[in-house]
């Protein structure tokens, strides 16, 4: 028989990201972060190839990226309110982690598997900074699509890609509820 953790479960089935405009200083230290880093690198990992790194933004990293993004926004002809978003969130944020994707060369191991691994460090760091009490969000936006932002802002390598940004910080207000999925719409039952 299986031993329950329903304090975990609890967890699961209540767990809600937090939207990053909600965030605010202060955000965990070095020391503080150090657990949910951890526990944001146990995810599944196929070969244990290790596909992704992560880069922690404190605060001059993230307003040297929001300066980045308002150039780069320009060189790229992005309206007013789409190069906004992009912007606010490294000159909004108290904290953010990069989480890139990073395969590795392998026989074994399809590219596929450790991208999607890399987004399986994603999940697991929102979930760790929520279970220590942060409000976290896993961000893209453009930002993370347009090469130019990555490489001169992150240094991202050839093959590499961004899983996603996740900002962590102190909760100004708790988000309403929002709507799940339907089960009887998304789950198919095959016993034969």
């Amino acid at each position: 028989m299986p031993t329950p953790n329903p304090a975990a479960l609890d967890f699961l089935l209540t767990r809600r990201s937090r939207p990053a405009k909600t965030l605010a200083a202060p955000a965990p230290g070095r020391a503080a972060l150090d657990p949910i880093l951890t526990a944001a690198l146990r995810v599944p990992d196929h070969g244990k190839l290790e596909p992704w790194r992560l880069i922690v933004l404190e605060r001059g990293a993230l307003e040297r990226l929001a300066t980045l993004a308002a150039t780069r926004a320009a060189a790229l002809g992005l309206p007013e309110d789409r190069a906004a978003k992009g912007i606010s969130q490294f000159a909004d944020s108290p904290l953010a982690v990069a989480v890139v994707s990073a395969p590795v060369e392998s026989d074994k191991v399809p590219q596929i598997e450790q991208v999607l691994s890399a987004g399986a460090v994603a999940l697991s760091l929102v979930n760790a900074a929520l279970a220590a009490g942060w409000g976290a969000a896993w961000l893209t936006g453009w930002p993370a699509y347009d090469r130019g932002f990555l490489e001169e802002g992150l240094a991202l390598r050839a093959g590499e890609s961004l899983a996603g940004f996740v900002h962590i910080g102190s909760e100004r207000a708790a988000p309403p509820e929002r709507p799940r999925p339907d089960m009887a719409a998304k789950v198919v039952w095959v016993d034969a």
